[in-house]
């Protein structure tokens, strides 16, 4: 039956660091002196999310969906972006099942956000809080995301079917 089937999605998502700019975490603004470069508001943690329920449901990517050419999309802020995905979601008659997500960045330190950036995730996924599962981890000082030139996020969706 169609409804026992789970989809799975990976999301990845990489931003420079630069000064001049917010750092916005799912959907939150994270006091910090540098902020990630990009189009939208470069919030690559809600931007692996959206890519992973858009692999899960076989719909391409976030550069397919919201194309950094277009205008419109310059400055968007990204949970208003994926409350799109969110409603091509349940278009399909899937929803959210689970979604686990990883931030990598040796700065600032994210523990203190961490809940908070899932809640709003799961409230703009429309499933319990329960769901949804953000952490953040360093590299412990290799590649770009230790030199501090930018961050990097992974997050992993199921979808499940509604009816």
């Amino acid at each position: 039956m169609e409804g026992d089937i789970a989809k799975i999605g990976i999301g990845y998502d990489v931003h420079r660091l630069v000064e001049g700019r917010p750092l916005i975490l799912g959907g939150l603004t994270i006091p910090f002196e540098k902020g990630l470069l990009g189009h939208s508001d470069a919030d690559v943690l809600t931007h692996a999310v959206m890519d992973a329920i858009l692999g899960a449901m076989g719909k391409g990517d976030i550069g397919r969906r919201f194309p950094d050419s277009e205008p419109m999309y310059e400055g968007a802020h990204s949970l208003e972006l994926l409350k799109e995905v969110v409603e091509m979601m349940h278009r399909e008659g899937m929803t959210v099942n689970n979604l686990d997500a990883t931030i990598i960045a040796q700065e600032p330190k994210l523990s203190p956000y961490l809940d908070e950036m899932g809640r709003q995730l799961s409230r703009v996924l429309g499933v319990e809080a329960e769901a949804v599962n953000v952490k953040a981890t360093t590299t412990e000082g290799l590649g770009f995301c230790g030199r501090g030139e930018g961050m990097a996020a992974y997050a992993v969706a199921t979808l499940k079917h509604t009816g």
